[in-house]
Parts: structure tokens; C-alpha cells; sequence
């Protein structure tokens, strides 16, 4: 009998495949995954402190830089926090176009998340082209509505920052003639393919239970067949009056977590349907409160007390905790962060594979890593 022995090895905290600077201590048998555990903190920007020493408004560019790819969920989450902490009315058509900018957002945030886990597999052209060329096109309405592609900075206490130029509806309605083509040809294209299902059925599963346990949200626990959704169990802004599905999946594997993000981009588009055809008119609806002076946002007191403030963002439950002392300032304010807590399953995600599936399954998490070392 060959006598073998383990070995711990590290994958990061520079390799590539960790999606950013992430460190990974696995112990191998041969090519077998015996344990893994992730480590943090080589990315760590002292967000929450420096939100102690910043005013609310302040804040809002910080967000920006958690899930840097998906910039006005973030904004989304600190916004609803400040106005439950504050109690600011939001007016109408600031709660139906903050919707439509994070669900243009989930679609983005999807599309390229299929294809960097496609990547993560060794395919690299198409579906990656596939992702980032509808990304491209969500990206330039961002950039029409507020001036920046990636750090938008869009949402104030109250509503938003400003409304929509002119040409941006005649080009949203554009991309949303294009879009179920690409979810069809995404799906065509991958569904059925004889590599991603070997190298995704019946790998890194997550037991329903034991996603719950772990407090993992987002597509990752709805994979696992849990039908928990921020916009139908707390409807924040708009979502209850607005119909869409929740995908669940059956096994928890990493082709589940495809087609639950391929189906939720269907959902977003149902969702972003609605908002066009009920957006109030400009002239009928205003974009912000009584608070939206910049003098306002920057002198904000919120009266003593506590808040947390929570979205579905596209990785999951993104939650603002503050506390107030009544200064212009928090006291306190912490983040509830999904990528950070949808990575602490992965050593059991992990264990009994192979070394080449521990990419692969990390991929299907689908993490950010601003969000993870905040």
C-alpha cells in the first residue's frame, strides 16, 4: 500500500483565482481537499472607522467601494439605514428610479459573475465577451444618470441625486429589447454544456441546513432551496407593490448557483418592466425630500438611537448597522457585509474535492473582496 502523506498548501494571498487579494490555507491529500480555511484581511480599507469620523452623507462614497461592482445596491443600503435612523420620506419616483438602478445592477452583477465562474472553469472568450458586452451597456446608463461609471454615488437621504437626462429612457428601452436574447443565449449556450455540467453537478454543495446555519443569503442560499428574499420577507422602497418570482434551486451545487443567477436576471428584467411602465412622471413626482440640500445632507442629526437598514443586493443581505448619539456623526456603524459571510461554508463547500474544483466553487460564490475586508 503507497504511504502518502498531507500537505498544507496556500492558494493567495496574490493568485488570481482567489478574485482579488485572498488567501486560502488547504490542506490536500494528493489532489484531495482534506480542509480549507479562507483567510482576511489583506484588502482591509477601515471603512466602518472611518464612517465614525465622517458625517452620514460623507459615507456615501464610501459604500461605493465595498462591492465595487455593484456600487448603487451599496448606496441603496446606507440610504434606507440613514432614513430609518432620521425618518425621511423618500417621494415616489426616487423609490421607483432607486429600483430601477438596482436592478439594473443585479443584471450586471450576474451576468459577469456566470461568466468569471465560466473563466474560472478555462473557458475564457465567449461567455465572458457575452457578460461584459450587456455590462458595457448598463454601465453607460449609470454613467448618463450620474456621472460616473462604477463609483456613482447616486442616492442622497431622501431620494437621489438628480434625475434622469432626457436620453436615457429611449436608451434603457433599447437594452431591454436586447436583453432576453442574451439570458436565451446565455443559457443555450451553457446550460447543456458537457464541461460545466461535470465540472458543476454534484460540486461544492451546500445542504439547506447547513447554508441557514451559516447565515448565507443571496443566490447562494436560494441555490440551496431556501426561497429567502430581502424584497418579499421586509419590502423595502417600492418591491411590494412590484411582482417577481423567487428561483430556488433543488441541490445546492454549483450549477444550481448558475441557473438561480440566470433566472434572477429574468426576474430583475420583469421587475425593471414594471418600473418603467409606473415611473411618475417628472411632473409628477419629485426625486427628494425636504432634506436634499447638500447644506442639509452634511448638517444631518439624527435624533439618539439605532438603525440597521438591509437590501437584497445582488451577493445577498447588505446591511447597515448605526447607532446615534445625536452628533452629525455615528457613533457606531457597521456593515453586514454578504460576500464576507456567504465565504465562511466554503471549507465544507470544499472538502472531498479536487484542487481544481476549490476554483471553481469559490467562483460560484460569487465574492467581492472590498466587501470582505471592509
Amino acid at each position: 500500500m503507497l504511504k502518502t502523506q498531507e500537505l498544507q498548501i496556500n492558494i493567495g494571498p496574490q493568485h488570481p483565482s482567489t478574485h482579488g487579494v485572498f488567501r486560502l490555507i488547504v490542506t490536500v491529500d494528493g489532489e484531495t481537499i482534506v480542509d480549507l480555511k479562507p483567510v482576511f484581511g489583506y484588502l482591509h480599507r477601515n471603512h466602518e472607522q472611518l464612517a465614525e469620523v465622517s458625517t452620514y452623507i460623507q459615507s456615501m462614497p464610501f459604500t461605493d467601494r465595498l462591492d465595487y461592482f455593484n456600487s448603487m445596491a451599496n448606496n441603496f443600503g446606507l440610504a434606507l439605514a440613514v432614513e430609518k435612523l432620521a425618518g425621511i420620506e423618500v417621494p415616489q419616483r426616487a423609490n421607483y428610479l432607486r429600483v430601477l438602478m438596482a436592478e439594473l445592477t443585479r443584471i450586471l452583477n450576474h451576468a459577469a459573475a456566470v461568466a468569471f465562474m465560466i473563466n474560472d472553469m478555462g473557458a475564457w472568450q465567449t461567455p465572458l465577451a457575452f457578460g461584459m458586452r450587456e455590462r458595457e451597456k448598463i454601465l453607460d446608463l449609470f454613467e448618463m444618470a450620474s456621472g460616473a461609471r462604477m463609483m456613482c454615488n447616486y442616492f442622497r437621504f431622501g431620494g437621489i441625486v438628480r434625475d434622469l437626462p432626457p436620453e436615457f429612457m429611449p436608451l434603457l428601452n433599447d437594452l431591454m429589447k436586447g436583453l432576453p436574447t442574451f439570458f436565451d443565449e446565455t443559457e443555450k449556450l451553457l446550460r447543456e454544456n458537457e464541461i460545466l455540467m461535470l465540472r458543476s453537478e454534484g460540486v461544492g454543495i451546500l445542504p439547506k441546513e447547513l447554508a441557514a446555519s451559516y447565515s448565507v443569503t443571496g443566490p447562494v442560499l436560494r441555490a440551496s432551496g431556501i426561497a429567502y428574499d430581502i424584497r418579499k420577507a421586509e419590502p423595502y422602497s417600492v418591491y411590494d407593490e412590484l411582482d417577481f418570482d423567487v428561483p430556488i434551486g433543488s441541490v445546492g451545487d454549483i450549477y444550481d448557483r448558475f441557473l438561480v443567477r440566470i433566472e434572477e436576471m429574468r426576474q430583475s428584467y420583469r421587475i425593471v418592466q414594471q418600473v418603467i411602465e409606473r415611473l411618475p412622471d417628472t411632473t409628477g413626482g419629485h426625486i427628494n425630500s425636504a432634506m436634499a440640500s447638500i447644506g442639509r445632507q452634511k448638517a444631518l442629526k439624527p435624533p439618539a438611537g439605532d438603525a440597521y437598514g438591509r437590501v437584497e443586493s445582488p451577493k445577498g443581505e447588505l446591511g447597515f448597522y448605526l447607532v446615534s448619539d445625536g452628533s452629525a456623526r455615528p457613533y457606531r456603524y457597521k456593515v453586514r457585509a454578504p460576500s464576507f459571510i456567504n465565504l465562511t461554508p466554503l471549507g465544507d463547500m470544499c472538502r472531498g474535492h479536487k484542487v481544481a474544483d476549490v476554483v471553481v466553487i469559490l467562483g460560484s460564490i460569487d465574492i467581492v473582496l472590498g466587501e470582505v475586508d471592509r
